[in-house]
């Protein structure tokens, strides 16, 4: 938060409460003085930090009461298990910038995709761009964070590569795992999203956020074994195994669904890197290495 308004206390709705982001957030803003609703769909089981309540993005007519005097509202929402997410995820954006309005919410925070516009985007950075414009159809100025893979325990590309690394002897993997990306840890994340929140210079803005390296999916498979294993894990690249077939392998060798795979690795064709360093104006300090986020995972792995 900038300097002139690091002081105020907010009230702040943060959906997807209990995942990987929305939980790891919940507590950043409980322990920066903010008011927090932690949004979910199960409020009677929820045992974190903040105030739960009830709502769901994909009931557009259980919005009101939990936005009810939000000063800002975050939306950590997608549809990545399920076929027809593009649909369900626009459907949802929409709903919710129209009761963020309704409720006279200031600020939406939305955590994007990284990738130039003028790419041709995978199904699911193109969702994540057109979520971005309908969550501020209605009028409520949106802050966007783009980003790549986040590193951190319990996220479900962390979950891929940590379990391909632990049961696999040696790999095979598809050409575009030479596609370079810029992973970012969850801590980053966490301290760029609770760094946006209610600094107006940021509303309508966009900002790209990403680690400290930039990676071949393979190299990032060669650091996470250092890691995890203490040894080089022996990676053949080969030209025919097609997202589809690389999502079915995902699924017989870890127990991330192979929907939400297949999804995902669809977009790891496209080249995704920060361009744009706008967002250290707004919140400074340089972010972790790749080897670092991943070291930080694999603790938080052994003390669960």
């Amino acid at each position: 938060m900038s300097e002139s308004e690091a002081g105020e206390r907010l009230t702040v709705l943060v959906t997807g409460a209990t995942g990987f982001i929305g939980s790891r957030l919940v507590r950043a803003l409980v322990e920066q003085g903010h008011r927090v609703r932690a949004m979910t769909r199960h409020p009677d089981d929820y045992d974190g930090p903040g105030d739960p309540v009830f709502g769901d993005v994909f009931d557009a007519g259980t919005l009101a009461e939990p936005m009810e005097g939000a000063d800002a509202a975050v939306y950590l929402v997608h549809s990545l298990d399920d076929n027809d997410f593009e649909r369900k995820d626009a459907e949802a954006a929409k709903g919710f910038g129209l009761a963020a309005a309704a409720s006279g919410v200031r600020q939406i925070v939305y955590l994007g995709g990284l990738g130039k516009d003028d790419d041709d985007l995978s199904p699911h950075l193109r969702s994540r761009r057109e979520v971005e414009r309908l969550l501020g159809s209605s009028g409520v100025p949106v802050t966007v964070l783009r980003a790549a893979i986040v590193v951190g325990a319990g996220g479900i590309s962390w979950e891929m590569t940590r379990q391909l690394v632990k049961n696999l002897p040696a790999m095979v993997v598809p050409r575009w795992a030479d596609t370079r990306t810029q992973p970012i840890a969850v801590d980053d994340v966490i301290r760029y999203l609770a760094g946006v929140i209610g600094v107006e210079k940021t509303y309508g803005q966009v900002y790209e956020i990403g680690g400290a390296d930039r990676l071949t999916y393979v190299e990032m498979l060669q650091q996470a074994a250092d890691v995890i294993a203490g040894r080089r894990v022996p990676i053949v690249t080969v030209p025919v195994l097609t997202p589809r077939l690389s999502s079915y392998w995902i699924g017989l060798v870890t127990n991330v669904d192979v929907t939400t795979a297949g999804n995902l690795i669809d977009s790891m064709s496209t080249e995704v890197l920060q361009t744009d360093y706008a967002i250290q104006d707004v919140v400074p300090g340089e972010p972790l290495t790749y080897r670092e986020a991943v070291e930080r995972a694999v603790a938080e792995d052994t003390s669960r």
